[in-house]
């Protein structure tokens, strides 16, 4: 099951955030024996370029991820690391 998380979480983000780069990576095995990887959540890390992002602050940014991920924040997401740029920055990065 862990290996569609990526895929449903790149489709939320997708629908929500409409990216012109979506990379999620699964670090999940890095933290076997974990609290959060005991309860069945994932670690993952996310790199996400989105014009939706323009003119918002990290915390906006962060919230507008929360949100498309919400139904899976609880269960399927223990940790989540994120870089997430508009496209001019990814371009000047």
């Amino acid at each position: 099951m862990s290996s569609t998380r990526p895929q449903r979480m790149k489709d939320l983000l997708t629908a929500g955030l409409a990216p012109t780069a979506c990379e999620i990576e699964d670090d999940s095995a890095m933290h076997a024996g974990h609290a959060g990887a005991a309860s069945g959540g994932g670690h993952y890390r996310l790199h996400l370029v989105s014009a939706r992002f323009e003119g918002l602050n990290k915390v906006a940014r962060h919230r507008l991820v929360y949100d498309c991920l919400r139904e899976m924040m609880q269960k399927d997401i223990h940790a989540l690391a994120m870089t997430l740029l508009t496209p001019a920055e990814a371009l000047s990065s």
